[in-house]
């Protein structure tokens, strides 16, 4: 296949390489990386004037321009864009002469997903290494043209300068040398003092803004192929349904349908689901004869399971001893006894859907004739896409191309390879390059949702106002699978509580226990998991008690954390928790919030609340109107982010947190999900709400604190702590507490 016959802005790593090849006098250098290690080897390769590597990440052709492969998947959150910033940084080029390739699955790249906010932590001292690697590499081949040592040369704006006689050399008539030279051992190669950074930390617009806005195919949805047929997956409405019968005769029978056929698929909820395939000529024709399909469904034990059923179990559950012992820190019962004032209250969440805009989708050819599989697909994870592939269809890896297309969002949804696995086996049955595409109502009834959970808490201040006693029983969802040969719960994705989250470690008497609750929908990560509802759930809580304490809220989270300079035992998913990062963004959010200042009167508040979350320390405080009829009004949200030593795009960093902002919004005040007979019942936005945009907050105030610390990511830290911040301040507004999700579940009308 030539890449003539793609209708997708997006050149393919192979396309890269031919490319490449095609003028004489390139550079190209390549890193490799050894999944978990640190250790890297750069290469350059001259062959026949140009070099070229299987993993090569720049390319500096003979007229100084630059390419540079982005390896990471890109789903919306600006790393196509701040990850070739860094190696542009540390190469010491013109922004404007680089060119931006997005990746394919390549094993020599290292890690290429896009989750738990890792893609920049993962990434960024090794860019900046190979970077500087080429740098170092066009100035010694200045120095030896011009015979002087490289120390006196320096390189700027995609050029090399000679110190003292001001002699200039451009990249573009350096590339034929530099080629030609050994490459340097990594250890000795000098990095700019980030004091003289010019493009990390600036504004760059996204590097695919111009296409998005003018409506050019970069997504997985907008793939064309010559002689391309297109698929619908039905599958059972309650999870882990089988297929009995179809009328595939009567459909096969329709205008445009090319073939209809049942998959059997496999026992796994994260594996090929079971369901009948149509395909047909055009999206619309394999629709249309969807709606005329009659399936008769084995739909199994999951059909008894609803939401309603779940939270009464919950609340039995409560009743009892949990079974899974996280923490026991001192004697709580005793504590709560003493106690100068008890608080109880129950917290619940239901499940959600990732719904992104562009629902699930991937375009499959099997080739027969070798057995080879090329799959163009919007992931998070393209590996597990190809290890799925290769477990459930038993097609060698070797044999399977994936391209990355761009993604209409992921929020966590798209690390699942379903999707993929369904186009894969339905491509193995059509002998031609087919599409699959979910209907909103398939990416909705067959999500691998957000885990729903329940949270009984009991607390309790001394005579002083200070935190002595917190429990925490949490009833949580968990799926059963088969591990060393045993069937065991698992909980979902985000569904299981660490014994080392605040502010459990910080309390003298703690109890956290978990019971998990079996269920047959499937769970998998939502943005932020885990901390995206603990979040609330705990600064909901603590709010709760500085108010029993008459204690200023800000106060109390201050003294729960205490003064010392030190790291308090691990954190969230094993990572250290700076006391100190926390305590700083706290008060500078206080401050820039004017924390306590103001007088509001009843119907408006403040609120405010703070997570470690994916390596990131961040405090909110909100502010809100609520009207005597209940009508929600957030009218600014300040943000205050340490998330490391360097911000790397700032447009791209202030737009992850007014999106986070955004997003937290809307997933506090509408979205969920209910359950009857083991299905999901809402399938469509008609019947799952989002926020519109007169709901928007008036003003996002974003502030970044740079600490001396490594660089994070920023996709998901920002979301947690707006939704306690902005039920604290509906509280302040009226008195009224928010403990069960969505916000459109309660009443804030107030008199």
């Amino acid at each position: 296949m030539k890449t003539s016959d793609l209708e997708l802005a997006n050149s393919s790593r192979r396309d890269f390489l031919q490319q490449s090849g095609a003028g004489a006098g390139a550079l190209v250098l390549g890193s490799f990386w050894t999944a978990g290690a640190n250790a890297e080897q750069s290469v350059t390769k001259p062959v026949d004037g140009a070099a070229f590597t299987p993993s090569a990440l720049i390319k500096i052709a003979a007229d100084g321009s630059v390419t540079l492969i982005s390896k990471q998947p890109e789903i919306g959150q600006g790393i196509k864009t701040s990850l070739p910033m860094v190696i542009a940084e540390e190469l010491e080029v013109n922004w404007k002469d680089v060119k931006i390739v997005q990746g394919d699955l390549n094993p020599a790249y290292g890690n290429q997903f896009a989750g738990g906010s890792l893609s920049t932590p993962l990434n960024y001292d090794e860019f900046l290494k190979l970077g500087a690697l080429a740098r170092t590499m066009l100035i010694e081949a200045a120095a030896q043209t011009w015979k002087v040592a490289a120390e006196e040369c320096y390189a700027e704006k995609s050029k090399v300068i000679h110190k003292a006689s001001k002699r200039q050399a451009t990249y573009a008539s350096l590339v034929s040398k530099a080629a030609t030279l050994p490459v340097p051992d990594v250890k000795t190669i000098k990095l700019k003092d980030p004091a003289k950074y010019t493009l990390i930390g600036s504004r760059i617009g996204g590097v695919d803004n111009a296409a998005i806005v003018t409506g050019k195919p970069l997504f997985g949805i907008d793939v064309k192929l010559p002689g391309m047929l297109y698929a619908v997956y039905e599958k059972c409405p309650a999870f882990g349904g089988k297929v009995v019968s179809a009328n595939l005769e009567a459909v096969k029978a329709l205008p445009g349908v090319r073939d209809a056929f049942i998959i059997e698929g496999t026992d796994n909820l994260n594996g090929l689901m079971p369901g009948v395939a149509i395909i047909a000529e055009s999206t619309w024709a394999s629709f249309s004869a969807r709606k005329q399909l009659k399936v008769v469904w084995d739909e199994g034990k999951v059909v008894n399971e609803s939401w309603d059923d779940f939270s009464a179990k919950a609340v039995a559950a409560s009743k009892q001893a949990g079974t899974i012992n996280l923490r026991k820190d001192g004697d709580v019962n005793a504590a709560l006894a003493n106690a100068a004032k008890t608080v109880e209250a129950s917290y619940s969440y239901p499940f959600i859907s990732h719904a992104s805009i562009e629902p699930q989708n991937c375009t499959a050819w099997y080739k027969p004739e070798d057995g080879s599989l090329e799959m163009w697909v919007p992931t998070q994870n393209p590996a597990a896409g190809q290890a799925i592939v290769t477990n459930v269809l038993k097609i060698p890896k070797e044999k399977i191309t994936l391209h990355m297309t761009r993604s209409g969002g992921g929020f966590g949804r798209r690390l699942s390879a379903d999707y993929v696995i369904e186009a894969a086996a339905i491509a193995m049955k059509v002998k031609a390059p087919v599409k699959l595409t979910w209907s909103r109502e398939d990416d909705m009834r067959h999500d691998h949702y957000r885990a729903g959970g329940f949270h009984f808490l009991r607390g309790g201040v001394d005579a002083k106002g200070k935190l002595s006693a917190w429990h925490n029983h949490f009833v949580t969802f968990a799926n059963r699978v088969t591990r060393d040969g045993k069937s065991v719960l698992q909980p979902g994705s985000g569904a299981s509580l660490s014994g080392d989250e605040f502010p459990g470690r910080w309390v003298e008497n703690c109890l956290l226990e978990q019971t998990p609750m079996e269920t047959g929908v499937p769970m998998g990560p939502w943005r932020a998991p885990g901390s995206n509802v603990f979040a609330w759930v705990f600064h909901s809580f603590i709010d709760e008690l500085a108010h029993a304490a008459n204690r200023d809220p800000l106060e109390f989270r201050l003294e729960i954390l205490g003064d010392k300079d030190v790291m308090q035992g691990t954190g969230e998913r094993g990572q250290p928790y700076n006391v100190t990062r926390m305590r700083n963004v706290l008060k500078m959010v206080a401050e820039k919030s004017g924390w306590g200042k103001r007088k509001f009167p009843r119907g408006q508040g403040q609120g405010i609340a703070f997570h470690f979350s994916h390596r990131g320390y961040i405090a909110e405080v909100a502010e809100v109107t609520v009207s005597k009829d209940g009508q929600l009004k957030v009218d600014r949200v300040v943000v205050v982010t340490d998330i490391g030593s360097q911000i790397v795009n700032m447009s791209g960093a202030e737009n992850q947190v007014q999106g986070s902002v955004i997003d937290g919004i809307s997933t506090l005040m509408f979205p969920e999900l209910d359950i009857q007979r083991g299905r999901i019942v809402q399938g469509n936005f008609g019947e799952y709400g989002l926020l519109r945009m007169p709901d928007s907050p008036t003003k996002i105030d974003v502030h970044f604190l740079k600490s001396n610390f490594p660089v994070t990511g920023l996709g998901e830290p920002a979301f947690p702590p707006l939704a306690p911040a902005v039920c604290n301040a509906i509280f302040a507004a009226t008195g009224k507490r928010v403990r069960q999700l969505p916000l459109s579940r309660n009443d804030l009308r107030w008199s």
